[in-house]
């Protein structure tokens, strides 16, 4: 028995199945190594400004704290829930590892829509669940940081009320912080840049220029955003793209830059253009180059995965792609690149690793430096992952876990077991 449920923590649970049976890792040691080693839920009461009382439901997991404290995102969204938050944090783990880092996954949320508050509720709300938070969390036990929902306005909430608490400024306690509260520069473009990075290295593989290569995003928050914002400074065509409010198509290529300016004024797609709107269910399987799913989890199953006509697929995502799917993909291999997720979306963690190691020693690093770094950790894992396939003759998605789960096997076994 166990409280963990839901299609993401049983599409996780899978996952490691196949790299624990690939790797030949005993049976008994396999739990230990999948189920958190801790799981928080709390309540979080807030007055509304109307007066009423309301109580949102808030969860904490931590995969394992073997290599270091546990690191990950706290998302507001209605979707939340404690499987879904575990998923996250395994994903993590095996995310840090592969990209040598010394964390342990962890995952946040609050069941909720962010975008139903106003700003003081959103506030009393980001209080009030770090508040609930502080027992169990901590710069060397549990380190937060942004996912969706949440954002630089809500880490400086997080740090401020974690401080208020300690009676000094402990900057440490999260990442994806504004700069001029202790956060680093480059961290906001991190992920979506990582991600285009990562793209770059793989035409480079497929013997491919940038520059009239074509791209469909689905996703335009942070993370989209900032990947077509790097591509289209290379000549990548933008051809498709949503969010959750609009979906628009053109094969002759849409305006990037008013796009950026669009959403970047009202927050969302909707209301760019009506002539150029598109069945969101039908974006993914369009003809293009570069498909950089950036939204949500489990968008390309089965049914989808044997419809693409993509020539490389970036998960910049947590998730995007279920085990059928993978199936599906595993024998489209020499059609289709597929860059996982925990290496596609890495650079937001690697970063975040060094906002950390920067408020730590109260020494900061520019922007050049942040991303040479960045890029640096992105490129060796990248490299790790392609000697694994060849030598493994194994997806792409099973060579990065396999490194991954493999990183914490070895941490845990070093170790022991306390008695």
């Amino acid at each position: 028995m166990t409280i963990y449920s839901g299609p993401v923590f049983e599409m996780a649970r899978q996952q490691f199945q196949v790299i624990a049976d690939h790797l030949e890792i005993p049976r008994d040691e396999r739990d230990r190594l999948l189920y958190p080693k801790r799981a928080v839920v709390v309540s979080c009461p807030i007055h509304l400004d109307d007066g009423k009382l309301a109580v949102f439901q808030g969860y904490r997991v931590q995969h394992h704290l073997t290599l270091g404290p546990t690191k990950g995102g706290t998302r507001f969204a209605l979707s939340v829930d404690i499987g879904e938050v575990a998923a996250l944090a395994i994903w993590m783990s095996w995310k840090c590892a592969l990209a040598g880092l010394p964390y342990g996954g962890a995952k946040g949320g609050v069941t909720v829509d962010p975008r139903a508050l106003s700003p003081r509720e959103l506030e009393n709300l980001s209080r009030r669940y770090m508040q609930e938070m502080i027992p169990f969390v901590g710069p060397h036990t549990d380190v937060m940081a942004p996912d969706m929902g949440t954002n630089e306005q809500v880490m400086a909430w997080f740090m401020d009320t974690y401080s208020m608490y300690q009676g000094r400024t402990v900057t440490e306690i999260v990442t994806g912080k504004p700069v001029a509260s202790g956060g680093t520069e480059g961290r906001r473009e991190a992920t979506g840049r990582g991600a285009a990075f990562l793209i770059g290295r793989v035409l480079e593989r497929l013997k491919t220029q940038p520059a009239g290569t074509t791209a469909i995003v689905q996703g335009f928050g942070n993370v989209g955003s900032h990947t077509v914002e790097t591509l289209a400074n290379w000549g990548v065509k933008l051809i498709g793209v949503s969010d959750h409010t609009a979906c628009y198509f053109d094969p002759r290529g849409l305006d990037t830059e008013a796009l950026l300016k669009h959403a970047q004024k009202h927050g969302v797609l909707a209301g760019f253009s009506n002539q150029l709107s598109f069945d969101a269910r039908e974006l993914l399987v369009q003809k293009c180059d570069i498909l950089v799913p950036a939204a949500v989890e489990r968008v390309i199953d089965a049914s989808v995965a044997a419809r693409l006509q993509c020539r490389v697929l970036a998960e910049a995502a947590n998730g995007p792609t279920t085990p059928d799917a993978d199936e599906v993909l595993d024998r489209r291999r020499d059609e289709i690149f597929v860059i996982p997720d925990i290496l596609c979306n890495a650079g937001g963690v690697v970063v975040s690793y060094f906002e950390w190691v920067q408020d730590l020693q109260q020494f900061f690093w520019d922007e050049a430096e942040v991303m040479s770094k960045l890029y640096h950790v992105l490129d060796r894992a990248f490299m790790q992952v392609m000697r694994r396939v060849e030598h493994d003759g194994i997806s792409h998605r099973n060579a990065a876990m396999a490194i991954g789960v493999e990183k914490v096997r070895s941490a845990k076994n070093t170790r022991g077991l306390f008695p």
